[in-house]
């Protein structure tokens, strides 16, 4: 692939950064997917490097290792983004903004799950994702928690359990959460990669053309005081009138969004972010 597009190709991260030490060449941007257990030296040598990096999710695979990881970035004045490409989502932000604009009232409760079914070559092709780290909470939870804290604000408080009893592998299949937002909304979440369901953001989103897609599924329902809201399909059920009530039939309809890759849109943006024209959002 290197050798096909004409770019330069390294084995490893030390050997770019001291090829361009010694100016043999240019490097605007780095996007670190490496194995989550190396995000964080990758990161910190970045940084050190003064090259701003898009890190792949999760940041780390463990909370000491993220406050190691942000106070070292803290002593470099270089931007640093985290791949969560569902932020630059048209769906995820056309539901933000009706939340925002207060369409569904105050909001009270968030229903998500994302289960589907991984199939044998998934694990084949990475044995890492069977060990401590590389479970579908670090993986595809991550996600979630994000998607969940840009609609409903952050988390204060949170309760689960998790089994590993499909595959016995060492790390979780199955979990199932409960949130305490500070807002005082509640949330739950069912997540599971030994599903076969298409209750996934990929299953119903449709923004990766690799998998199915279920157009009338949702893997996200917001209850608010004066409407409700399904993600991704966007439907609307809303109380008619001035006051919410029970008895009145729901008046249904859809929010509108422009539908666009998010992952190009994140590339975008990291460009933007390169050249210093805008924040990183995440």
């Amino acid at each position: 692939l290197a050798e096909q597009y004409s770019v330069p190709h390294f084995n490893f991260l030390e050997d770019l950064l001291e090829a361009r030490r010694e100016g043999n060449i240019v490097v605007d941007g780095i996007i670190l997917a490496t194995p989550n257990k190396m995000h964080v030296e990758g990161a910190i040598a970045c940084a050190q490097a003064g090259i701003p990096t898009l890190i792949e999710k999760p940041l780390t695979a463990t909370l000491a290792e993220a406050e190691r990881l942000v106070e070292e970035l803290k002593k470099h004045a270089v931007p640093m983004m985290v791949g969560h490409h569902r932020r630059h989502s048209g769906a995820l932000s056309a539901a933000m903004a009706a939340i925002e604009r207060g369409k569904l009232g105050r909001v009270v409760s968030v229903t998500g799950q994302a289960q589907f079914y991984k199939p044998a070559k998934y694990f084949a092709a990475g044995p890492w994702r069977t060990k401590a780290g590389g479970g579908p909470v670090l993986i595809n939870l991550i996600h979630e928690i994000d998607n969940l804290r840009a609609m409903c604000g952050e988390v204060e408080a949170v309760q689960a359990m998790s089994s590993n009893a499909i595959r016995g592998y060492e790390v979780e299949d199955t979990v199932v959460i409960t949130f305490r937002f500070t807002s005082g909304a509640l949330g739950c979440f069912t997540l599971s990669d030994t599903a076969a369901g298409p209750m996934s953001w990929e299953q119903t989103s449709g923004e990766n053309k690799d998998y199915g897609r279920d157009t009338n599924a949702d893997c996200y329902f917001v209850a608010g005081t004066r409407a409700s809201l399904g993600v991704p399909t966007m439907k609307v059920w809303e109380n008619p009138g001035d006051e919410s009530d029970w008895w009145k039939p729901l008046e249904i309809s859809r929010l509108t969004f422009e539908e666009a890759d998010p992952l190009v849109n994140q590339l975008k943006h990291f460009c933007q972010v390169i050249r210093g024209e805008v924040e990183p959002k995440v």
